[in-house]
């Protein structure tokens, strides 16, 4: 039995204004280290046994907040790198609504029909990082794996493991520094939890919306 633990990583300035990230490499802002370090206080007595993460910074010290309390390497993994938003890259919210609207619209209606221009599609993001995951539980066998990626990474696989294409993208909301969990025994994942942002209620911050 392994047990799966997605992590989102904690918020930056881009989370906050609402400017598409990708592959931007955004650091964590304040809020977002005062996240991690809250989450690392909160798996410190969890027996994890491997930490991986994609490449960019943000992913990278939220794990490191992670890994320090077990006296574990970080992973640094491709597959688990941000979706690639193209020339949405940098853009704001507001900015994309109004120069790609129709594909932002579609976006919105049928994302898993959408490749961001320049960028990735969600079927392409899926194909990088669900492989990489089958393969990590067949040679893990058993333990506690902490995946610390992006929204958009973390909605797809979320959805494979339920057994769903990515037409459920929109479905459900994933928040910086949120906690899905997993049990995974042979072919089959049951959710434990999803979102969990239990640990940050200290902060008495208003989640931000689901971008």
């Amino acid at each position: 039995m392994v047990e799966i633990i997605l992590v989102r990583h904690g918020e930056t300035a881009h989370n906050a204004a609402e400017t598409f990230r990708g592959r931007a490499d955004i650091p964590l802002n304040n809020h977002g280290l005062q996240q991690a370090k809250l989450l690392g206080e909160y798996l410190k007595n969890e027996k994890i046994d491997a930490v991986y993460s994609g490449p960019l910074q943000r992913a990278i010290d939220t794990a490191k907040a992670i890994a320090g309390g077990h006296g574990l390497d970080i992973n640094i993994t491709e597959s688990l790198n941000d979706i690639d938003c193209g020339e949405w890259e940098g853009l704001s919210l507001k900015a994309v609504k109004e120069k790609y609207e129709e594909t932002y619209q579609d976006w919105l209606d049928t994302p898993e029909q959408v490749r961001l221009p320049g960028g990735e599609s969600l079927n392409e993001v899926r194909g990088r990082a669900w492989p990489f995951i089958q393969d990590l539980v067949l040679r893990m066998g058993e333990g506690k794996i902490v995946l610390v990626s992006h929204r958009a990474v973390h909605k797809v696989l979320i959805s494979a493991f339920l057994c769903l294409d990515n037409t459920a993208f929109w479905n459900f909301k994933l928040d910086t520094a949120g906690l899905t969990r997993f049990m995974v025994d042979g072919k089959r994942a049951v959710m434990i939890s999803h979102n969990d942002t239990s640990y940050l209620r200290s902060l008495d911050c208003r989640p931000l919306n689901d971008f």
